[in-house]
């Protein structure tokens, strides 16, 4: 069900700290392909430890890393994924389980093929996509959830970026709530995980950008929270006019497109929303919605094609719209 929703500009607020409430720790570092901010009210020393945290989870399951487990595994079709890399390959399967493969990890031969792993753009023949696409299915990938042994099907080769950013965070964030830091903001890449709220105790407000445009078109308030988007305007490339971009529907071996722009994600499992942006992206405004309202666990935010802003009920009262966009109509999906 969706109803029409009217809205008033709201304040916005900067990310910032507060007078009394401590100096912010800063760290700025690459990894996982992309530059990552983090910004704790604790110790200095700590930010060291989430740096470390997310290198060895990168080292184990990068997919261009020779020396890593996961690349061993796409090699020789087996292998073990230790530690974390074994417990995010499982939470990965279970997601491309319960998107019934609109999320699906095996989908990485297509990926490379249309050069977004390589940077090498083209458009593949549908005869080569068909050959790819009959290797595409996370259903024949074992994991022993014990042990982290895995074994892939002759010629399978699985990525889990979809995914890594999400639960990286989600490592993080646990760690840092350990130690007993109450307030930090990890931005992972554009991939936003919420320690607590702002020092103040009021929620930290995360911009989402228009993707026809580079300013942001809302404002989400959040606590305790991550924060994924998923768009098309991330990473394309243009041939004979026609834009492709890199999330690839497994159903089909060519980019998804199914009406929508942008997809964001809220939930408290930052791999959940890592997996579910694209998920959501691959299924499509109509089957999104449905997907979400047999959900409790996840909010999200559509921008359709045609320029139109969805957003579900949980969010109804913790969104505000930029000023550059104070006169958009959003739409509101209840259950």
């Amino acid at each position: 069900m969706r109803r029409r929703w009217g809205i008033c500009l709201l304040a916005l607020c900067l990310l910032c700290g507060c007078a009394g409430a401590g100096q912010p720790r800063t760290s700025t570092f690459f990894a996982m392909d992309t530059v990552m901010d983090v910004t704790i009210y604790g110790e200095e020393a700590l930010l060291s430890d989430v740096r470390e945290m997310i290198a060895d989870l990168e080292a184990k399951v990068s997919v261009t890393d020779r020396s890593s487990e996961l690349y061993a595994i796409n090699q020789k079709g087996a292998g073990k994924l230790t530690g974390a890399g074994g417990e995010l390959m499982r939470a990965a399967l279970a997601l491309c389980r319960r998107t019934g493969g609109a999320l699906d990890i095996s989908v990485y031969p297509v990926v490379r093929e249309w050069g977004f792993t390589t940077g090498e753009y083209q458009v593949p023949d549908q005869a080569t996509i068909n050959g790819l696409l009959a290797g595409v299915d996370y259903t024949r990938i074992r994991c022993d959830g014990e042990t982290g042994a895995v074994v892939l099907p002759d010629g399978m080769q699985v990525d889990l970026g979809s995914v890594a950013k999400g639960y990286a965070g989600s490592l993080a964030a646990g760690y840092l709530r350990e130690k007993g830091v109450g307030s930090a903001l990890l931005n992972l890449g554009g991939n936003i995980q919420a320690v607590g709220g702002k020092p103040d105790g009021t929620p930290w407000k995360i911009a989402v950008k228009d993707p026809g445009g580079d300013t942001p078109m809302i404002v989400l308030s959040v606590k305790d929270q991550a924060v994924v988007t998923s768009g098309g305007y991330e990473r394309y490339f243009q041939r004979d006019g026609k834009t492709y971009w890199h999330i690839m529907d497994p159903s089909t071996g060519r980019p998804a497109e199914r009406g929508l722009l942008s997809v964001t994600v809220v939930g408290e499992d930052g791999l959940v929303c890592d997996g579910l942006s694209t998920a959501l992206f691959v299924m499509g405004l109509e089957k999104a919605a449905a997907f979400w309202q047999q959900s409790r666990d996840f909010e999200a935010v559509f921008v359709t094609d045609r320029g139109e802003l969805y957003l579900t009920a949980g969010l109804a009262s913790r969104f505000a719209l930029t000023e550059d966009h104070q006169d958009a109509v959003v739409y509101v999906i209840e259950r």
